[in-house]
């Protein structure tokens, strides 16, 4: 990942979003009720989706406007098209 990345705030979220999962895999041992189950489930994806988006975010800012700055817009314009692909994914 490029140094201009906020990888710090990435890897608190991701931590935050480890810690969800496994009280998931505990709740799901402990007999919770399905309803709260899905819940921490859906916080949990919303979680990653965040992640997914702050990492585009930093591509598009980084990545791609330099590209855009050194005359190569070609490059540019395919590093926007495979991250639209890749998250599109998601």
């Amino acid at each position: 990942m490029k140094e201009c990345m906020d990888s710090a705030n990435l890897h608190r979220r991701l931590k935050k979003i480890i810690g969800q999962l496994n009280a998931i895999d505990r709740m799901i041992d402990e007999d919770i009720p399905c309803e709260q189950i899905l819940m921490q489930v859906n916080a949990s994806k919303s979680a990653l989706h965040k992640v997914g988006h702050i990492i585009v975010e930093g591509h598009l800012e980084h990545c791609v406007k330099e590209a855009i700055e050194d005359g190569d817009s070609d490059e540019a314009l395919g590093d926007i098209s495979s991250i639209l692909e890749y998250y599109s994914r998601l």
